[in-house]
């Protein structure tokens, strides 16, 4: 019974005080919708453009649309009206790339997913890219799976039990990219086809690490499942969350950055930390991270170590966390990072 009430509480609070927040944006004209957020959370809006940057530590779940699943799915079909997320074969024209989508993969459950992904990449528009995919696991399942403009490393690892590590995908896929820019991107995330080129413009303006997202829309499974199949659009889908400004899932960075500041660190061998601790690291340049850009996030199964708060990389993370960033950086910068035959720590 409390948890009946408690939810026709806050349904009541969704109708008496989100709406009027969310409708007037929603419907607007302009770009407002952008500073959709929680009714306690505060945004940074950039003095230059549209981007809004949250001004708390860590991101958070818009709760609205939760209980009012419409909200959305209507924040959805506006943002993606905006920057639509378009699926290509392979990317138009042949110029040098000038940016590089790197992604780390393993198995086969999320071959689906990957392919998706790949072709919202290769949808982008008025800048070349490329994909490189490095996959690794034992066997090179990804052999002859990809499209043929997307350049697939395979790398064993040094051991047939060791844990995905997503750094050591990262930087091997870095050493093998041939742009001045370089995207750190996850193998289930579809990204606007102005990506890139929004990269590039901002790049010219002296970034050097560039965070996009505002939204990132989080599909169910059965959203999902009618999306790879091809029987629904995603206007038509009601994502089961909607997160604000993350800092996974996809980052832009320069080259010379990403090697003066060491690269990912490869001693996160599992799953989590290794994003937080790169951020942290990344900030000691020019860091652009105002969001403005939607982004799919498909479903799959969730990683065993999720939640788990006291996991080998998250305990790691913190012990990291005690040390000044610029130390952090030193003794990364002098490691072989990126070597094919396995994680360097």
């Amino acid at each position: 019974m409390m948890g009946s009430l408690g939810e026709v509480r806050g349904m009541l609070g969704v109708l008496a005080l989100d709406l009027p927040r969310y409708l007037p944006r929603l419907w607007s004209g302009n770009s407002s919708y952008l500073s959709i957020c929680n009714r306690n959370e505060l945004l940074e809006r950039d003095p230059r453009g549209d981007g809004h940057r949250c001004t708390w530590q860590w991101s958070s779940d818009l709760r609205a649309p939760q209980l009012l699943p419409s909200l959305g799915r209507a924040l959805m079909r506006r943002a993606l009206r905006d920057y639509p997320i378009g699926h290509a074969s392979r990317p138009a024209g042949g110029a040098p790339p000038q940016v590089s989508f790197v992604i780390g993969h393993r198995g086969m459950a999320r071959l689906p997913l990957l392919l998706a992904t790949i072709e919202s990449i290769g949808s982008q528009t008025g800048v070349p890219v490329e994909c490189i995919v490095v996959e690794q696991d034992v066997e090179a399942h990804l052999a002859g799976r990809l499209p043929n403009w997307v350049r697939h490393i395979h790398t064993p690892p040094p051991e047939p039990s060791l844990k995905y590590c997503r750094s050591w995908a990262f930087n091997v896929g870095v050493r093998h990219a041939t742009s001045p820019v370089l995207v750190l991107h996850d193998n289930d995330i579809l990204v606007p086809a102005g990506y890139a080129a929004a990269i590039l413009r901002l790049r010219t303006q002296g970034f050097d690490v560039l965070n996009l997202k505002r939204f990132v829309f989080y599909l169910g499974n059965a959203s999902t499942a009618q999306f790879l199949e091809g029987n629904g659009s995603l206007g038509d889908s009601f994502p089961a969350a909607i997160g604000q400004n993350l800092l996974g899932g996809s980052l832009a960075i320069t080259r010379e950055a990403y090697d003066a500041i060491g690269g990912f660190d490869e001693a996160f061998i599992g799953w989590g930390g290794e994003d937080v601790e790169f951020w942290e690291r990344a900030r000691s340049r020019r860091v652009w991270e105002y969001g403005f850009l939607p982004f799919i996030h498909l479903w799959h199964e969730a990683q065993p170590e999720k939640n788990v708060s006291n996991s080998d990389t998250m305990r790691l993370y913190h012990s990291l966390a005690l040390v000044p960033v610029k130390d952090r950086i030193a003794a990364l910068v002098g490691r072989a990072w990126g070597t094919m035959s396995g994680p360097v720590h």
